[in-house]
């Protein structure tokens, strides 16, 4: 096999010269844009599949040649949101090249609904959601923190949900929310600290957001610096660290966008792309993004029949029912979030992270931060803020015997009468903490990771 990669940096072009059925793959860097050319010839060369990776969102004039000397133009590849993939057909003999070149006045494909995303013809339904009955009732009912300034709706949340998913949102045009937040990791980060638009890495790990819609103090982030999710969801993109934009040039870029236009006008009434309506609008998508589809939601009308024993006896202990465990008290309820308090679990002491205590300035508040609902867990580690424990036996050994004495640890951590202050030792067995690691397992609900209305709606041309 013989492969020729061509390069003229005045007009951008990337040849790829494919002489034999092998797979052939390579990164070129350009002047501006950055592209990558790809292709797998799948045992044949008449069928070559080509992807260019370009963050600026170019057209790019696809042609083939047999010779290198005389060149015909077989397609035009259009990225949408930063990557984009096409099959070509090639000729017959004994070899095929491609290349693509971008042409400043060949930039006619829009961005527009059809073109650059994959939307139903019927809009997903988001404004309601089949609930357990557990949900219309107390204490959940007071988590509950959807305004009723912007309750969720099919058009809010399908905007949402494409500015999700838009890397447009990001400086460079390099991440999206969902880089950070993943659906096939209960929508949190795989890595204990996520990475910006320029390759800064934070401190704290990437919370998983599902059923963010029920959390009764209605803050968020750890430190709940925010008000509420319509002021969060915005944080991030300003961020230096995380995305680096800034809201003017947010509203501005957007608004070149025909497919924004269109989406806002849809939901709104007028296409104009505000601060006010973005945030609106993510807000409502990711209050839609709820899981009850778990083994646990199976087991709770049929007494819990479906569980092993070892998932039983977890489900005991993690409700206090066997041994002097309080799990509950911080993750009560079928979500598995607490109620009005603001928790210390004794992580650390001194505190190398103040938590809630950095926004306030209040001493009583230092290593305190928003606790998460406990559904999907199993998918979503690294696990406690820092994501210093990396699975869940971590967690339920640190919570067995690890709890840190510190003058705010919260009550239920602490031992009762004749003991109080000192931190509660559970004493579990092994049995018993591989039992409240299997019952956790069963908050997963596959069914949220791989729910298409909840996915990527970008048109990346597989």
């Amino acid at each position: 096999m013989k492969t020729y990669i061509l390069r003229d940096p005045l007009s951008y072009v990337l040849t790829l010269a494919i002489v034999s059925a092998a797979t052939v793959s390579w990164a070129v860097v350009v002047d501006a844009p950055t592209a990558l050319l790809q292709a797998n010839p799948g045992g044949s060369l008449n069928s070559i599949k080509t992807q260019i990776t370009d963050a600026s969102n170019h057209v790019w004039v696809v042609q083939g040649s047999s010779n290198l000397t005389s060149w015909s133009e077989v397609g035009m590849i259009k990225v949408y949101n930063g990557t984009f993939q096409q099959q070509f057909t090639g000729g017959a003999g004994s070899g095929y090249f491609l290349r693509a070149y971008y042409d400043s006045t060949r930039q006619t494909i829009a961005n527009t609904t059809a073109n650059a995303l994959l939307l139903p013809g019927t809009t997903y339904n988001y404004s309601s959601p089949p609930l357990p009955p557990s949900f219309f009732v107390q204490p959940i009912l007071a988590q509950d923190n959807m305004p009723t300034n912007n309750v969720t709706t099919d058009l809010g949340s399908t905007l949402g949900r494409v500015l999700f998913y838009d890397k447009r949102l990001s400086t460079n045009q390099s991440i999206s929310c969902a880089s950070c937040h993943q659906q096939s990791h209960g929508f949190s980060d795989p890595r204990q600290f996520s990475v910006g638009h320029d390759g800064s890495t934070g401190s704290r790990h990437a919370m998983r957001i599902a059923n963010d819609r029920w959390y009764q103090r209605k803050h968020f982030f750890w430190d709940e610096r925010a008000n509420t999710l319509e002021d969060q969801v915005l944080l991030p993109i300003q961020n230096p660290i995380e995305m680096g934009m800034t809201l003017p040039a947010l509203t501005n870029r957007l608004a070149a966008e025909p497919y924004y236009t269109n989406l806002f006008n849809s939901f709104f009434g007028t296409p104009e792309v505000t601060t006010n309506r973005i945030s609106l609008a993510l807000a409502q998508f990711v209050r839609s993004i709820i899981s009850t589809k778990t083994k646990y939601d199976a087991g709770v009308p049929v007494g819990f029949t479906n569980f092993t024993t070892q998932e039983n006896l977890g489900r005991q202990i993690f409700f206090g029912q066997v041994g002097n465990a309080t799990c509950a008290a911080c993750h009560g309820t079928d979500n598995f979030v607490p109620g009005p308090a603001l928790n210390n679990n004794g992580l650390e002491f001194p505190y190398v992270d103040l938590g809630v205590g950095g926004i306030t300035g209040l001493t009583t508040d230092q290593g305190k931060f928003k606790v998460p609902s406990l559904r999907n867990i199993a998918i979503s580690g690294p696990y406690m803020h820092d994501g210093r424990f990396t699975n869940l036996e971590q967690v339920v050994e640190f919570y067995n015997s690890g709890v840190v004495d510190n003058p705010n640890l919260s009550p239920p951590l602490r031992n009762p009468p004749p003991g109080p202050g000192t931190p509660r030792r559970l004493n579990l067995t092994a049995d018993q903490k591989a039992a409240l690691v299997s019952f956790l397992k069963t908050l997963t609900d596959t069914n949220l990771t791989t729910d298409v209305k909840f996915s990527d709606p970008f048109n990346y041309g597989h």
